[in-house]
């Protein structure tokens, strides 16, 4: 990486104050700012970081105001923190992963292989499977029969996809997810439990990242569901027949059971637990380690708690719950006053 600040001030459309020829080589924090790095500042309570500060290049607000005495080349934006993740996508797909296969890659004579297509070293893709134009696999990931990975698709080390299921394009699947593994499907039969085959797949639409070791598991009939732009972090289980709607996002160590239905453009934070077989609308916001057991049916509804209800009415409550040992303290203080009283009479 070597770049002039004129060269970056052109690629996110910012304007250069200060010395445009200057190069960085790496990026920083604005804490760690050092020669030869690129840093950034989108927050005003940052601006202290600047005094001292020895980066070469920092990125900033146009509206924040510039102490004297700077030495650092700036590049005024309207966003800096838009900017620099604009940069930092710029730089990654600079960086191109090689083509070809590896030698130690095993492949089934059936698959079909399109342009550009990398499989690294000691994967297996299984029969009838198509990776199409631009597809990187990476070592050790196994890809089951039947599979289909859209165009520019990415699975990382270790990834593991169960037959029949269908990626779409410019998906990013981190090390250790498994996709499509049986559903939690059994049937109580006398004092044991039969298992229901699970026959459906898995669809995975254009544009989804999944974080490292998270579990979508296949439908019993049908499809299990991710939708365009849904972004899933780590440890994340999607149960059978679950449907995700389009850019949908969902923190860690989250849990949805079987055949719920996820609106578009919802926000779920980390440890939220969400029941089976109910619908949560468009836009919907679920707070972290909140446990939903029914339907939420009104776009854009904020929630929290175990079970969760309004987050509104939820912090009202938490501030009385905060005092319930001071109530508590106070009652049993008026009841022996009250006694007290009783016995005077």
């Amino acid at each position: 990486m070597k770049f002039t600040a004129e060269q970056i001030a052109v690629a996110i459309n910012g304007s250069v104050v200060g010395d445009k020829t200057v190069q960085v080589t790496q990026f920083a924090k604005i804490e760690e700012g050092r020669e030869g790095s690129l840093c950034f500042i989108a927050r005003e309570n940052l601006l202290h970081h600047l005094e001292g500060n020895k980066a070469s290049v920092i990125i900033l607000n146009e509206s924040f105001e510039i102490p004297n005495g700077l030495k650092a080349t700036l590049i005024r934006v309207k966003d800096a923190h838009t900017a620099f993740v604009r940069l930092l996508q710029l730089y990654h797909h600079s960086n191109e992963l090689p083509t070809g296969i590896d030698g130690l890659a095993c492949i089934h004579p059936s698959a079909k292989l399109g342009k550009n297509v990398w499989v690294g070293a000691f994967s297996f893709i299984g029969k009838g499977v198509e990776l199409k134009d631009g597809v990187k696999v990476y070592p050790n990931v196994f890809i089951d029969e039947n599979v289909v990975i859209g165009e520019k698709t990415i699975l990382h080390a270790g990834v593991k996809v169960y037959q029949e299921t269908v990626i779409g394009n410019e998906c990013v699947i981190h090390s250790g997810t498994v996709i499509g593994a049986d559903g939690f499907g059994f049937a109580p039969s006398g004092s044991s439990f039969e298992k229901v085959p699970q026959t459906g797949n898995v669809v995975i639409k254009d544009r989804v990242e999944i974080g490292a070791n998270t579990t979508i598991d296949r439908a019993t009939l049908g499809s299990t569901l991710i939708h365009e732009g849904v972004k899933l972090d780590n440890l994340i289980q999607i149960a059978h027949n679950v449907e995700i709607g389009e850019n949908t996002v969902i923190a860690a160590q989250t849990g949805i059971a079987g055949s719920a239905k996820i609106g578009k453009n919802c926000m779920i934070g980390g440890q939220v637990g969400i029941v089976g077989h109910i619908s949560i609308a468009d836009g919907v916001k679920i707070a972290a380690q909140s446990g939903i057991g029914s339907s939420i049916d009104t776009p854009g509804t904020i929630v929290q708690g175990s079970p969760a209800f309004g987050i509104g009415d939820y912090k009202r409550a938490f501030v009385i719950f905060k005092k319930l040992p001071l109530l508590e303290q106070k009652i049993n203080e008026f009841e022996k006053a009250l006694a007290a009283f009783r016995n005077s009479g």
